[in-house]
Formats: structure tokens, sequence, C-alpha cells
């Protein structure tokens, strides 16, 4: 076995939902923790709140996709490429 998992912290894996507004209407994103630490810096780095930065990004991503996906996947791949530098 690799022990990718077993040699990790497990807090950056726990599942965190925050409550946010999107669009005026009052919802939660669950996301593991890695993913808000991500999020929280690159709203940092915009010079905006975190719930500001994820009701811009659904605003783009609704008018990227017709038929908008999952917006916590779409915020994990973000995270994902953001970390990567794409």
């Amino acid at each position: 076995m690799c022990k990718a998992l077993t040699a990790r912290d497990a807090r950056p894996f726990r599942k965190i939902s925050r409550p946010l507004r999107i669009s005026g209407h009052s919802t939660s994103i669950s996301l593991e923790a890695a993913f808000w630490k991500v999020l929280d810096a690159m709203a940092l780095a915009e010079g905006l709140s975190t719930p500001k930065l994820i009701s811009i990004l659904h605003q783009e991503a609704a008018e990227m996709y017709e038929d908008l996906p999952n917006f916590a996947s779409v915020l994990r791949t973000l995270c994902l490429l953001h970390e990567s530098g794409q």
C-alpha cells in the first residue's frame, strides 16, 4: 500500500459546510477543509470575502454553462487548477 492517506493529518479531509448567500438566496456549500483553505486564500488575494468570491464564481459558472453542473465540484476543480498554476 502507498500510505498516501495514513501518513497524513486527517484535518484537511474534514468536510465543512459554510452558509452563504448566492444571488440573494441563502444556501450552504460543503467542501473539504483543504478546498476552503484555497478559496480563503484566493479571496484574500482578490481583496474579497470568501462568500463574495464564491458568489462571483457562481455567476461566472452560470454564464459559462447552460445547465450549471454541481457547483461544489466546480469549486473543487477551480481550486486544483489554481493550486497547479493553471
